[in-house]
This record gives C-alpha cells, sequence and structure tokens, in this order.
C-alpha cells in the first residue's frame, strides 16, 4: 500500500488546508476548505479529482469551500453535532468512526475546546494527524465554547501517539505561538532554539507546519501544562499577549 500524500494548500489569510491523495485508487479529500479555488487548483496541477471533503468543525474559514467542491462531486463529511451548522454535510460522523481514503483508515477523536463538536482525524498507518483549531504548532485553539477542562480533556486524548506522528494543523500561527511560549516557560531551551527556525523560515516566507508530537511535547505550554487551571491561565494570558 502506497503512503498518502499529503499537500498544504494556503488559503485565506492564514489558514492551511490539506490535500490527502492515496496514489493507489487516486482518492483524494480536501480537509478544511477554507477557500474551494486554492484546492482545486491544487488538484489539478498534480492531475488529481478531489471526491471527499473532511471538516474538523463548523467554522466559515474551515467550510466555506465545502459547497463548490461539493458542486463538482465530491461528499462532505463532518462532526455529526455541528450538522446544523455545516450545511453542506452528506456523512456525520463522531468519535471512533472512520475515515476511509482506498485502503487507508482514519479515526476521528472527539476534541471539544475551539468548538463543542470539533473533530481531530488520525490515520495511525500513516503517522498523520490532522488537529483542525484543536492542536497548533506551540498553541492550542481559542476557547471560543468550551471551558479549559474540555481542551486539557482534548489534549489529553494525543498522549498514545507516536512521537513521530506528524500534526498538519489549520493556520500560520507558529511565530505568535512561540513568542507566548518563550514568556510561558522562560527556562525552557528548546523553545529558544526552536523559536530560531521558527523566525529564520517566517523570514524567508516559508511555512513552519506541519510540526510533530515530538516537537510539541518539549515547546507548547498547552499541551504541556500539567492542569486543567494551568491550561486555562495560559489560554487566558496568551489571549491577552501582545508580543
Amino acid at each position: 500500500m502506497a503512503a498518502l500524500e499529503i499537500v498544504r494548500v494556503p488559503v485565506l489569510s492564514d489558514n492551511y488546508a490539506w490535500l490527502i491523495h492515496d496514489p493507489d485508487t487516486g482518492g483524494t479529500a480536501a480537509l478544511d476548505p477554507g477557500e474551494a479555488e486554492p484546492m482545486i487548483a491544487a488538484a489539478d496541477a498534480r492531475g488529481w479529482t478531489i471526491d471527499q471533503v473532511w471538516n474538523t468543525h463548523w467554522h466559515p474559514d474551515h467550510v466555506q469551500g465545502n459547497a463548490l467542491l461539493k458542486e463538482r462531486g465530491a461528499a462532505v463529511t463532518g462532526p455529526a453535532a455541528e450538522a446544523d451548522r455545516i450545511p453542506t454535510l452528506d456523512h456525520a460522523i463522531a468519535a471512533g468512526d472512520e475515515l476511509v481514503l482506498g485502503a487507508h483508515r482514519g479515526r476521528a477523536i472527539a476534541t471539544p475546546g475551539h468548538t463543542m463538536g470539533h473533530l481531530c482525524f488520525h490515520f495511525a498507518g500513516s503517522d498523520a494527524l490532522f488537529s483542525g483549531d484543536t492542536l497548533f504548532a506551540m498553541g492550542c485553539g481559542r476557547l471560543f465554547e468550551g471551558t479549559p477542562t474540555d481542551m486539557f480533556a482534548s489534549l489529553a486524548r494525543f498522549a498514545d501517539l507516536p512521537n513521530e506522528t506528524v500534526v498538519y494543523c489549520g493556520h500560520e500561527y507558529t511565530q505568535s505561538n512561540g513568542r507566548y511560549a518563550l514568556v510561558a516557560e522562560p527556562n525552557n531551551a528548546a523553545i529558544r532554539e526552536r523559536m530560531a527556525d521558527v523566525d529564520r523560515l517566517r523570514a524567508a516566507g516559508e511555512p513552519t507546519v506541519p510540526t510533530t508530537m515530538a516537537l510539541e511535547r518539549a515547546t507548547n505550554p498547552f499541551l504541556r501544562a500539567s492542569s486543567a487551571e494551568e491550561l486555562g491561565e495560559r489560554r487566558a494570558a496568551k489571549d491577552r499577549f501582545k508580543g
């Protein structure tokens, strides 16, 4: 079985959507298409046809490309708990349900916090986690609907993922997240070392994601929080942070 091919597609101002392609069958999924046109262009450039759309949550910057992709023949899958907020949805799924792309099988992980129905998608055979707006490089999503307890429990669901798991998140927030991480953990040498790489990449106009679980365990102050209370304090501080 050939490995999944995963392509980062910049959309809107700072979003990343992802094309996920099975070379054995030609099946292609668009994950969180905030815009359809860049997804179509990226697929066309590779001779791929998008036949599935996968949404992690309902926010418009993750779903507003659904309608055009659906018109072009793609079936839309997303969280059952947010079905009323994703009108293009064809298949509603919940925690533990499968996503199928050719012979590849992924599972949905319930990760409430950013939104209450948020799902992440883990493909163990490909060491891939599509984390939407739950886990970012050195950050986590804002708590628009959930509580620190929700987010702490959601991040804890990643505890058993191998260090080599590649994390495909939904935004280019790494530099601002890292600046806060330096304040949250001023004695963490791994954060300082990582930020040197991040600053270099951003100065060159290069992306900083995907990331890995190993990097996040070493440098992400939200994943490293020891309690829901500490996570809540850090999230509130990040929301106020101007660095």
